[in-house]
């Protein structure tokens, strides 16, 4: 065991493969252990690399072998799934993580800290306390729709009809069972926000004491929640070289492809996280209206696009600009500069 230079391990919920490699890339270790097994014998080792995928509980483990000497090396999915050899199975993905691992181009996510992965978590339960409040208005509007009463689009117009059925009871044409129902949806609804209100206190608090997320917050588009995912995802930016990486890792960085000898510019990638994909172009359209008017390059930038492109592609455009602009920011550790005004 000795010469084993980078151990590949292939993560599982209860065992994990794992697959050593010598310094001509030969295998010289093959075992299937549970993960206590893996840090036992990872202390057993010498310093080396240890490679995973960076999935559920990598990061974890990986501080854990971190601690012991080791240099840790966490890798996409999609970057591994190309060294997997036919007839997959849990061995040969260890043994591709290995080999990955070693190529000299490969990207590698940086570890995070469990501060970081405590946020990210706060988001998930926010995220999906969002959903099922979305989910409990919709029923709320169809069960009202079967009544032939139409509800225009927002939170004011929703509630303000539930207050009028209240009030008319039977006029309405609603039965007391079902206006019975309503009431008590009404209370899961204000339950929800009452819930959702105080995980964005406590993300705005987090922004206060964070300066990374501080200084983020003051980018327009950005704010308290964009600013505390993406200092919880990335941390202090260097894992990209550059602000089209971070962007690129967002899936906001349009396809190319060439027809009759002219590039042309297709959708977005779509790729990375899905989440912060959303809450940054979400807070590029609020932003959008208000920046667009200002007599900033910015301003005159996001003019001149909305005068040649649909709006919403220009909010795209505008949300891989914060992108980078928020890579500038984590990586120089300075504040947002909106920029001087035009001459008249």
């Amino acid at each position: 065991m000795k010469d084993v230079r980078i151990l590949g391990v292939d993560l599982g919920k209860n065992s994990c493969s794992v697959v050593g490699l010598d310094a001509v890339g030969q295998v010289v270790l093959r075992r299937r252990m549970r993960r206590d097994g893996v840090v036992a014998l990872a202390a057993k080792l010498p310093g080396c690399v240890v490679a995973m995928e960076a999935c559920c509980g990598a990061h974890h483990l990986g501080r854990l072998l971190a601690a012991r000497g080791h240099e840790v090396r966490l890798m996409s999915p999609e970057y591994v799934r190309p060294y997997v050899k036919a007839q997959k199975n849990d061995d040969r993905d260890a043994e591709a993580i290995a080999e990955a691992a070693s190529r000299p181009t490969m990207r590698f996510v940086a570890l995070k800290t469990e501060a970081q992965l405590d946020v990210q978590v706060l988001h998930r339960v926010r995220d999906r306390l969002v959903g099922q409040r979305t989910s409990l208005m919709n029923q709320i509007r169809s069960i009202l729709l079967e009544r032939g009463i139409v509800i225009p689009q927002g939170r004011r117009s929703l509630l303000d009809a539930l207050a009028t059925v209240s009030e008319e009871a039977g006029a309405s044409g609603i039965g007391l069972r079902v206006r019975l129902l309503l009431d008590d949806m009404l209370d899961q609804w204000r339950a929800l926000d009452v819930r959702i209100k105080a995980l964005d206190d406590e993300f705005a608090e987090m922004a206060r004491r964070d300066p990374a997320a501080r200084r983020l917050a003051t980018i327009p588009g950005i704010g308290v929640m964009n600013a505390t995912a993406l200092v919880a995802a990335v941390g202090d930016g260097r894992t990209f070289s550059r602000g089209r990486d971070l962007a690129a890792w967002l899936g906001l960085i349009p396809r190319q492809a060439t027809t009759g000898g002219k590039p042309k510019l297709l959708g977005i990638t779509k790729r990375g996280s899905k989440y912060l994909r959303k809450l940054i172009i979400q807070g590029a359209r609020a932003a959008l209206p208000s920046l667009s008017r200002t007599a900033t390059p910015l301003g005159a930038w996001l003019r001149g696009l909305l005068a040649r492109a649909h709006g919403n592609t220009v909010v795209v455009a505008l949300a891989n600009k914060l992108a980078r602009i928020a890579w500038a920011l984590l990586r120089t550790e300075t504040g947002f500069v909106a920029g001087a005004p035009k001459a008249a």
